[in-house]
Formats: structure tokens, C-alpha cells, sequence
């Protein structure tokens, strides 16, 4: 008896122990990180290297605001992951709401087809969207980043398996009072799938807004880089040795997803919640 009461009180604080390893192998490299742009680039390789910077400095993330325009590509990476994160929620909702409560022909290997372009990587299509954003005029604009992303299989398939969980009953007594699928979507559904809609625009807003590669392709003007592309101009300071600059812009470029993230904790919350509880 004393052993196993032993082992259940050990129980509580094993799994405390093991999520704080966790948590400071996740937040590790970026205290690091923050820690390191608050160093003057002297200290910065200062072996071992120190947690809390000997005299802290904020000259770093003034060197950022020098070298590269921060307001206008923190403006174009805010408005096209704003309209990123909307045209998602609006396409996987539809498109979510289609596959689960209308029958069409078809439409099951249509969503095999959807759930096939996850496992396509992006290199492979690039060439050919390239081509035609080149055909339409829309490269190197804003648009032509905004407009492919906004369909989403994962988008699609997370809707769709929310959609399946809320009860049919809703749906035909609209019908009995004489709605139509898009009524019955837009004021009925549609607002029971507000959390999953809300994880859905949370996730796209942090996936494009770290976004590199498309942008990369597609951008060849300064005036409509994203900001990742525009820290790349702050990577000549690793040759001088003032990696605190580098890291300066990186923690600047962390704030708006970390802050996106803990606003829209609570929608992803209660949308993972509810799906499980309809389920």
C-alpha cells in the first residue's frame, strides 16, 4: 500500500518534470534568441554564453530600422496574411460544408483528390503557378501571392470533419421552413462553425506569415517584400560579426504571430473542444 501511494504521489510530478523539459527545449532557442539581441555584437560570442546579457542594449533593433524599411514590409506581410487567413476560412468553410452535407456526383473522389494535392510539396508546383500569375500580370504584386493560397485542402478537410459532427437535425428543420443550402449554411452552420473557422484562420495567419519561398519566387521588387524576404538583407551582418542585429529583426518578426497566437488561443480551445464533444 505505502509503495503504490508512493508511486501516485510521484505520479503528479514526473509529468511536471517532463513538461518543463519540454518547455525549455521548445523555449530554449528563443530566450536564446531574444537574449542574444539585446547583446552588443562583442558580446554576442561570448563563451559560455550568457542567458542574461551583461549590459543590455536595444542599438540592435535600432540597426534593423536602419538597414531595411521595417513599416513597409511588416505592411505587406500584415495584408496578405490578413487576406490569406480570410479567403481560407471563407474557401474550407464552403468548400468543408459541401462535402460534408451535399451530395453531388462524384464528390467522394473529388475530396480523395483534394487530400491527394497535401502530399504534392510546393517546389513541385511553383513552375507551373508561376506561369500563370506571369500569364495574368500578377507577378511580382501582392495579389498574385494572395490569391493562389486561398484554397486549402487541410482547411477543407478540417471543415468537413467539423461540419459531420453537428447534428442533421438542424439542417432539415431549416428546410422544413422553406431554407436553401446556402441559407441554411450561412444562418445556421456557418455559426456553429465559427471556432473551427477561427482555427482554421489562425493557422493560415502563422503558416504565410513566416512564409519564404513563394514570395521569394514571385517578388523581385523591394516595395513588395514580405518580411522575411526583407530580413535576408540583414543577413551581410553575419560577416561583420553583429549577429545581434540579425537576431533583432528576427525577434521584431516574431511578435505579430505570437501575438495571433495568443489571442486566437481561445478559439482554437474551444473549437478542438466542441468538435470533440459533437463527435
Amino acid at each position: 500500500m505505502n509503495l503504490s501511494r508512493a508511486r501516485h504521489s510521484l505520479a503528479p510530478w514526473a509529468r511536471i518534470a517532463g513538461l518543463a523539459v519540454c518547455a525549455l527545449l521548445t523555449l530554449g532557442p528563443v530566450i536564446w534568441t531574444v537574449s542574444t539581441s539585446l547583446r552588443t555584437p562583442a558580446e554576442s560570442f561570448d563563451l559560455p554564453p550568457r542567458i542574461i546579457p551583461t549590459h543590455p542594449t536595444t542599438e540592435s533593433y535600432r540597426g534593423v530600422f536602419d538597414q531595411i524599411d521595417v513599416w513597409l514590409v511588416a505592411l505587406n506581410s500584415t495584408l496578405v496574411t490578413a487576406l490569406i487567413a480570410v479567403g481560407q476560412m471563407i474557401t474550407a468553410g464552403l468548400a468543408g460544408y459541401a462535402f460534408a452535407r451535399l451530395e453531388f456526383r462524384f464528390k467522394k473522389p473529388l475530396f480523395g483528390l483534394v487530400l491527394a494535392t497535401m502530399m504534392v510539396p510546393l517546389q513541385v508546383t511553383i513552375v507551373p503557378v508561376f506561369l500563370v500569375l506571369k500569364s495574368m500580370g500578377l507577378t511580382d504584386t501582392l495579389l498574385g501571392l494572395i490569391i493562389p493560397a486561398f484554397p486549402t485542402a487541410f482547411g477543407t478537410f478540417l471543415m468537413r470533419q467539423y461540419f459531420l459532427g453537428m447534428p442533421k437535425d438542424l439542417g432539415e428543420a431549416a428546410m422544413l421552413d422553406g431554407c436553401g443550402p446556402w441559407r441554411i449554411f450561412r444562418s445556421v452552420y456557418a455559426p456553429l462553425a465559427a471556432p473551427g473557422l477561427a482555427i482554421v484562420g489562425v493557422l493560415a495567419f502563422n503558416y504565410h506569415w513566416n512564409e519564404f519561398f513563394r514570395p521569394l519566387i514571385l517578388e523581385t521588387s523591394g516595395q513588395n517584400y514580405t518580411l522575411p524576404l526583407g530580413l535576408v538583407s540583414l543577413q551581410g551582418n553575419l560577416g561583420t560579426g553583429s549577429i545581434s542585429v540579425v537576431l533583432a529583426g528576427v525577434v521584431l518578426s516574431m511578435i505579430p504571430a505570437v501575438a495571433v497566437f495568443v489571442v486566437g488561443q481561445r478559439p482554437l480551445r474551444e473549437g478542438i473542444t466542441s468538435a470533440g464533444v459533437n463527435r
